[in-house]
């Protein structure tokens, strides 16, 4: 079951749900980082929130910042801290704008 914010947003904008959840081609810096060759947004953005959790790299003293290693500086364009607020519009560079 999803909560009904979700079915709200699904059913309003059904455009926007298809660009977080559209599989595309990556760029091989996240290519590499994510482990496969084709993911979506919204997969890339777990993937690379899994490997903060799992790396230990939000600052301990301000949970809304990550200190970032070489891999995940790699794909988020060389800064050694992000704030968790930017880390979506870091992760959507790199992926192609689409025509419409």
């Amino acid at each position: 079951m999803l909560p009904q914010r979700i079915k709200k947003t699904i059913t309003d904008n059904p455009k926007k749900l298809a660009n977080l959840i559209d599989l595309v081609n990556l760029p091989s810096t996240l290519r590499e980082f994510v482990g496969h060759s084709q993911a979506s947004r919204l997969g890339c953005f777990m993937r690379v929130w899994s490997y903060i959790k799992e790396n230990n790299l939000q600052d301990p003293n301000n949970k809304n910042v990550v200190n970032c290693d070489e891999k995940l500086r790699s794909i988020l364009l060389g800064k050694p801290q992000v704030d968790l607020a930017e880390l979506p519009a870091l992760i959507k560079l790199h992926f192609p704008k689409k025509l419409k």
